[in-house]
């Protein structure tokens, strides 16, 4: 622990030990700032008063003795804890302290012996487990690979699409286990299952959408594109599951109350995930942004893996430091160069800046008016069921589906092309182009589904009697879902197509032809912006889908598994390394912060279907129900008396108003808690570049030291002696003070005592 003195400033190691310092120490960069701090912060009575106390208890060298004492025994423990491997030893004095450790453990009682063998039998087992488990990460292999290929840049994309295959996986599983399985086990388990049954209202109405007679083959392929046919009363669609509840021999299960909680299970879980890698990734973005110079020595002095033997694998890991050492040295020219702008300059930016962010407000409100019109003329054409012939009634199936990806695919070129104009930044430019075109794709979505509600809680005359268009959406729940469901089937085909029919075919056209304007279109970049916002976009629409679409989940794991390998090989054959490589560290965290902005959005429609319009009376586990939320009061109220006053009392105001102030509580802890750590890790900052000035100021004494005696040029005549040596003399004369401290070199010694923030000592 640092100690201070009675003004508050730390106190160098050199002046804690009291007997064992010596003038040399005394003229150190530390000591000489700590007592200018002083001069400048004090009177002189109290200066002097103060001396005299830091000598007075921290400068007895019996103190200083048992502080290294102290510290000593600590790292001895430490060192006996460890496995012998892993000390940073010769082998002759690993076997040397191994058979230290044997002679010592034939001292000790047999229990002790056994108990320290079964720990570290234990300890050991532990490890060869968590590497085993490592070893199975999926994609381990295939993301180092990446990774020393085209830096941590693009490793950031593939390590987000493996977060999202993983979290959907987990998300199918929950909808499996609780909606699913009980459908499936209980007529094999002497089960017995109820379904809601249709009471004869208009409202009950529910018509078989499967073909009969003679299908044709492309009508099949129509369904299983859209979603309807035959997949439309299967467990893809919210509609098949009509059950009221199923009755195993020792429990009720109340599918409807399981269809409502796992939703908002897999909403809250996505949140804690999200959040908690968020959380991870921001700590590394504070560490590495708050001294870019420190990153920098890292890199230089400590980013090597010595465990290396694969010259392939120190090509790699060369490769991806030298990826890394770009980027910084990239966004400090960046900052250095709109250090230098004039105001004429900055006033010009400003201008072209807002021009242009009008102009990306007008294609975002005609992208917005295109989608809303296409999914009015695509609903008012499928209700129609007007068959003219196979493509034209695919086109009318997939219309909002076109308009949207035809909207995704352009604005980010566009938005690509308006980010150069700009004059930002590396980093800021993937943020900001990231987010325009996050704002595009998930408001396009929403767009989707205001144009489809707007259809479904609107009648010709007047209000609904059953509360939704029970003429044109008998089960609205599955309409909604296939429109999910084409998304996600659209969205996949047109990354497949758009690696088949454009990279592949760019990069022969750029290899085998000479002419102009094929080398000066060149190779295809691997635009991380782009692809990171297809997966968001598709995860979005897995998030709002999944209440409607219960396997959409597995397609959507199904989808980036086969989505991570063409992406692979499209970047290893078709893509080049970007020309402007940019860090990752903050990549990592904003990836994670625009899911959590999709999340946001994605509840938002289910919170509005769930609680605020009226359920189909024809389809899905709440034909009793008024809305679906309704389950939750109806099945509370009937608990026992016990449990249902206790669910009323923490849903009480009472209630409400004492954990909102436990939480105001509990956060301004946590604040004033980060403020401590934070003058904590300045001090740190501070000794750490002491330090540095201390080391170097003693390399230099050394130096000094090793240089020859001065040759004189005659015994009756010698050589006279410089200013600098004059004011050695003299200074080694005197005491030491902060203006002689280091006079034997002038400049050097101002350098040292006023060293720059970006200079060398910050190690």
């Amino acid at each position: 622990m640092q100690r201070v003195d009675v003004t508050g400033e730390p106190v160098p190691i050199t002046a804690r030990i009291g007997s064992l310092v010596n003038p040399l120490l005394d003229q150190l960069p530390s000591y000489q700032s700590l007592l200018y701090r002083r001069k400048s912060s004090t009177s002189k009575p109290k200066r002097r008063g103060s001396s005299r106390n830091r000598l007075g208890s921290f400068g007895s060298g019996k103190s200083g003795v048992n502080t290294i004492t102290k510290y000593e025994e600590r790292q001895n423990g430490q060192t006996l804890q460890r496995p012998v491997r892993e000390l940073p030893r010769t082998m002759a004095e690993k076997r040397t302290d191994r058979d230290q450790r044997l002679k010592q453990d034939q001292k000790l009682s047999r229990w002790t012996q056994r108990r320290r063998s079964t720990h570290r039998y234990l300890k050991r087992l532990r490890e060869d487990a968590q590497e085993r488990l490592n070893s199975l990460v999926l994609w381990r292999g295939d993301i180092h690979l990446i990774e020393g290929m085209f830096g941590t840049g693009i490793l950031s994309y593939f390590s987000f699409l493996r977060f999202l295959v993983m979290l959907n996986l987990l998300i199918f599983l929950l909808m499996f286990s609780f909606v699913m399985l009980p459908i499936i086990i209980a007529p094999h388990t002497e089960g017995n299952i109820t379904y809601n049954q249709a009471d004869g209202s208009k409202c009950s109405v529910y018509p078989n959408s499967a073909r009969r007679g003679l299908v044709i083959f492309h009508e099949h392929i129509t369904d299983l594109l859209s979603g309807g046919g035959f997949l439309e009363q299967t467990y893809l669609f919210y509609g098949y599951y009509k059950v009221d509840a199923v009755r195993f021999p020792w429990f009720n299960y109340n599918l409807a109350l399981a269809y409502l909680l796992v939703t908002i299970a897999y909403i809250l879980l996505s949140l804690i995930w999200i959040v908690k890698r968020s959380a991870s990734g921001f700590k590394r973005n504070l560490i590495q942004d708050v001294d870019r110079f420190q990153s920098f020595c890292n890199k230089v002095f400590a980013g090597w893996d010595f465990c290396i033997t694969n010259e392939n694998a120190g090509k790699l890991k060369r490769s991806s430091l030298l990826y890394e050492l770009k980027v910084n040295l990239e966004e400090e020219r960046i900052k250095q160069k709109i250090a230098d702008r004039s105001r004429t300059e900055k006033c010009r930016i400003y201008a072209i800046r807002l021009i242009l962010n009008i102009f990306v407000i007008a294609v975002l409100a005609a992208c917005f008016y295109s989608i809303y019109w296409a999914t009015i003329f695509s609903q008012k054409a499928q209700l129609d069921q007007k068959k003219e012939n196979f493509m034209v009634d695919l086109i009318y199936e997939y219309l909002p589906s076109i308009v949207i990806t035809l909207a995704n695919f352009i604005t980010p070129l566009l938005f690509c092309l308006i980010i150069n104009f700009e004059d930002y930044s590396p980093a800021f430019e993937i943020r900001f182009t990231l987010m325009r075109c996050v704002f595009m794709r998930l408001t396009s979505i929403g767009v989707l589904l205001f144009s489809l509600w707007s259809q479904i809680t609107k009648c010709k005359d007047g209000p609904c009697d059953c509360g939704y268009n029970h003429l044109l959406y008998s089960c609205w729940e599955t309409r909604v879902g296939q429109e999910m469901y084409k998304l996600t089937v659209f969205d996949f085909i047109i990354i497949a197509a758009v690696t088949i029919f454009v990279e592949f075919p760019r990069k022969l056209i750029v290899n085998y032809c000479n002419c102009r304007l094929a080398q000066w279109w060149g190779q295809q970049e691997f635009a991380i912006p782009q692809n990171v916002l297809e997966i968001v976009y598709g995860q979005t629409i897995c998030w709002i889908g999944t209440f409607y679409c219960p396997l959409l989940p597995a397609i959507c794991t199904i989808k980036y598994f086969f989505i991570f390998y063409i992406k692979k090989v499209s970047l290893m054959n078709n893509c080049r390394p970007a020309t402007r490589p940019f860090r990752a560290s903050s990549s990592n965290f904003f990836f994670l912060v625009v899911l959590l902005i999709g999340l946001a959005l994605a509840c938002l429609p289910v919170l509005v279907g769930i609680a605020q319009i009226n359920c189909s009376q024809a389809c899905g586990p709440f034909v009793n129900y008024t809305v679906s939320w309704e389950v939750v009061p109806r099945t509370v109220s009937e608990l026992p008396i016990g449990i249902r006053s206790l669910l009323f009392a923490l849903a009480s105001e009472a209630c409400a108003v004492s954990l909102f102030v436990i939480t105001c509580l509990v956060m301004f802890y946590v604040i004033a808690l980060a403020g401590a750590h934070k003058r904590v890790i300045n001090q740190l900052r501070e000794q750490l570049v002491l330090e540095g000035r201390d080391k170097r100021f003693l390399i230099e004494k050394l130096c000094q030291a090793q240089k020859p005696p001065t040759v004189w040029s005659s015994p009756s005549q010698p050589q006279p002696r410089t200013s600098r040596d004059s004011r050695g003399s003299r200074g080694s004369s005197r005491s030491p003070s902060y203006h002689t401290s280091f006079s034997s070199n002038y400049n050097d010694a101002m350098f040292l005592a006023h060293a720059p923030p970006h200079s060398s000592t910050h190690v």
